[in-house]
């Protein structure tokens, strides 16, 4: 049988081919594609093992990473003799990355000195309450004028420093200068460019504005900020652009002597891959998380509002940086995953919610706070657990599960509303992509709720792995630097079919749900701030500390007696 129909380069000639390495919360992917061409030619997939050790805890196995990584090159790197290709025609890597999920290993064994720590983990809050113990009036926003992020256990320079203070091996390997930190970016490209032999120590501008610890006007580490967390600077990889040629794959595999040109964050890359290349233009990215990115140009914008300050890019050594304002919701699909394996009111998240939620045409004034642990844009509270309220007798399951779907609805324009007032340019459509998009429900609630057209990206579209395989190809010369304004993508747009007043008197609501969420976790007192106290304690005068100590007992004594 003749299939040369069915082949991908119809004229007999062949394009570069570019792969793509993309490692998520859930999943790693090597992904491969021609140049300047967004459809993928081929890929593979597996699923990640991750680890709650504790309530509130979320780790994975590094070395699972790069085997991972590793077994799904090699098998799409299979299927591309039958497509015509062969592995011979990948000119260049793109690396995109889950941020801020941090690593420490050992720079002479090349072994993992602690399972990462998820960018979704929330062991850091002594952490966080002992760097805000330094800081004036515990302000949390008190370095966002330097890094553009706030003191919150979601960055990576919180998960650092408790890993020197909560870890051995960690705390050895640095009294001993063998200690390496870094996000997953630093740690795929260190072990696949040589490890221990001269493994490649860098990241990438987008990664490296997740840390805490980047200067954004400077884009290197920033002293102070290095001196507030403990973090020696020689454990930390050098910063680099995100579409640059940085060094070749030397560990043997499928992929050695490929090299290595792209690397953005996740978000960044979807960023990219939905061309919104333009100051004003915006993408929503709904996974486990939600995230949503507002391309700022080469302006930094201090939000006032609850976002942070992000870098969006930097396309080479020499180009100026692109930044963007974000707004990171903890928990998106992760509420649906909730309501199947917990509340076990579904068993099929992707045709459920949809399903089950349009038989209902409201939620019946409930509403669904999925604050597991804590809000993240605009709020910042670490206190926040979830509640489901505005119950009745007549709510059903499917008023609850259509409630989880508007809870990322909401979400999504409070993070919209920041961003109005940040910007002073209100958004006048919205580009999305993610797995939960497949949800068409989801997304005509979304349009309906912040009032303006939302541009759905074709489905079979990965937009992470397509951005970053857009800037390595680039690098390289394989990939056009006018690629992205010849672009005209197939989308589908969802228009808002509610009025301007339903949906304010809705968004009221779901703002008096979130004002009930707050507060619920109590705030533990660090050693930090204990031993703070016994200093202050100890330098007291005798006769003043004896006079504290005696009306603490009077007092004590009343209370016992009432």
């Amino acid at each position: 049988m003749d299939d040369d129909g069915d082949m991908p380069v119809r004229d007999g000639t062949k394009k570069p081919l570019i792969g793509v390495i993309d490692d998520g919360t859930k999943t790693v992917r090597f992904v491969i594609y021609e140049a300047e061409n967004s459809a993928e030619l081929a890929s593979h997939n597996l699923d990640k093992t991750e680890v709650t050790p504790q309530e509130g805890w979320c780790e994975q196995d590094p070395n699972e990473i790069i085997h991972n990584i590793r077994i799904c090159a090699e098998t799409a790197i299979a299927k591309l003799p039958e497509l015509g290709y062969s592995r011979e025609d990948i000119v260049t890597l793109g690396i995109t990355n889950q941020r801020e999920t941090t690593i420490a290993w050992d720079r002479l064994t090349g072994e993992p000195l602690h399972p990462a720590i998820a960018w979704n983990d929330i062991r850091t809050d002594s952490t966080v309450d002992a760097i805000l113990a330094k800081v004036p009036d515990r302000n949390k926003n008190y370095l966002k004028n330097v890094s553009g992020l706030p003191i919150s256990p979601y960055f990576s320079a919180l998960k650092m420093r408790w890993l020197k203070d909560n870890v051995k091996a960690v705390r050895k390997a640095s009294r001993e200068k063998r200690l390496l930190f870094g996000t997953v970016d630093s740690w795929i490209i260190w072990t696949l460019t040589g490890g221990p032999l001269g493994g490649l120590h860098i990241t990438d501008v987008t990664n490296a504005s997740r840390t805490l610890l980047m200067n954004l006007e400077t884009l290197n580490w920033d002293p102070m900020l290095l001196r507030l967390f403990g973090i020696h600077r020689d454990t930390l990889p050098t910063i680099k652009s995100s579409s640059e040629e940085y060094g070749a794959v030397k560990d043997g595999s499928v992929l050695d002597g490929i090299t290595i040109s792209g690397i953005l964050g996740n978000q960044q890359a979807a960023l990219v891959g939905q061309n919104c290349m333009q100051a004003g233009q915006a993408k929503n990215t709904y996974r486990s998380g939600c995230f949503l990115l507002y391309n700022t140009g080469t302006r930094r914008v201090h939000s006032t509002h609850g976002l942070i300050t992000t870098l969006a890019y930097k396309l080479g050594p020499n180009e100026p940086p692109v930044y963007a304002l974000e707004g990171s919701i903890a928990v998106a699909g992760g509420a649906m995953k909730f309501l199947r394996d917990n509340l076990k009111l579904i068993k099929d998240v992707a045709h459920d919610t949809e399903h089950i939620a349009g038989q209902v045409f409201s939620t019946g004034d409930v509403y669904f706070v999925p604050a597991f642990s804590g809000l993240y844009a605009p709020y910042w509270r670490k206190d926040a657990r979830g509640i489901i309220c505005g119950l009745t007798a007549f709510t059903t399951k499917n008023h609850i599960i259509r409630a989880a779907l508007e809870a990322v609805c909401f979400q999504t324009r409070d993070i919209l509303e920041a961003m109005n007032k940040d910007c002073g340019m209100p958004l006048h459509k919205l580009h999305v992509d993610g797995m939960m998009t497949a949800n068409s429900l989801l997304m005509q609630l979304q349009a309906d709720l912040i009032g303006i057209p939302v541009l759905k990206a074709d489905s079979q579209w990965d937009m992470s792995a397509l951005g970053v395989g857009a800037v390595a190809g680039r690098a390289c010369g394989a990939w056009g630097a006018d690629w992205w304004r010849s672009q005209r993508s197939r989308t589908h747009t969802f228009l808002p079919t509610t009025t301007h007043d339903d949906r304010d008197a809705r968004y009221t609501k779901w703002k008096m749900a979130v004002q009930r969420s707050l507060g619920w976790a109590t705030t533990k007192k660090t050693i930090t701030m204990t031993d703070e106290k016994y200093r202050l304690l100890s330098s007291m005068p005798a006769s003043l500390f004896l006079i504290g100590s005696f009306t603490m007992l009077v007092v004590s004594s009343i209370l016992q007696d009432r």
